[in-house]
């Protein structure tokens, strides 16, 4: 029988996997990655959880292999699992707010635009 590995968090099992058999397989993400990953999202993460974390999306990556071996000629592009249309209104040409109403509504303005914070350089 193949060994369980739970994902845990607060006491509470988040899921379980199977690890793979690491000695018929390279790692396919590095500590590095995870670190940098990690450090793009903005994430602290400690050593204890980027070492939990490399079975776990190396796990996630081998799904990704497999699926790179099927053959998907003649398969429809698929966006979404269901149909949807689009929901919008037409865009019809109508009166717009005056623009002394709506400059009314705001604490910071010229006269004739919204006055704000500059935030980029």
């Amino acid at each position: 029988m193949q060994q369980q590995d739970n994902v845990v968090k607060g006491g509470t099992v988040l899921f379980s996997y199977t690890p793979l058999n690491q000695s018929k397989k390279t790692m396919k993400i590095t500590k590095q990655e995870i670190e940098r990953v990690a450090a793009l999202a903005r994430l602290e993460l400690n050593q204890e959880e980027i070492a939990r974390l490399i079975p776990q999306l190396d796990h996630i990556l081998s799904y990704v292999t497999k699926l790179e071996k099927l053959k998907t000629d003649g398969v429809p592009v698929t966006t979404h699992t269901q149909s949807h249309t689009n929901a919008f209104r037409d865009d019809l040409v109508q009166e717009s707010l005056p623009r002394e109403k709506a400059l009314s509504n705001t604490a910071n303005e010229n006269g004739e635009s919204f006055v704000v914070p500059k935030v980029v350089g």
